[in-house]
């Protein structure tokens, strides 16, 4: 059972190391796009949630 387990680590660090990671200054910038579109869609959607809101308040009658 250990065997598996210290082979499958084993494998897990060799697949690794063939990946190609992003240099620090495309996370940098992949996160800031990141937190951009959040904030769009975060807006979006509070925008839309908002006229909903008071397009049944209207039709329901409430104040």
């Amino acid at each position: 059972m250990m065997n598996k387990a210290i082979q499958f680590v084993k494998d897990s660090v060799a697949e690794l190391k063939k990946s190609t990671w992003l240099s620090r200054q495309e996370v940098i910038q992949s996160t800031i796009l990141v937190g951009i579109v959040v904030v769009l869609v975060s807006a979006y959607v509070g925008i839309i949630d908002f006229g909903l809101t008071r397009i049944l308040g209207a039709v329901v009658g409430g104040h």
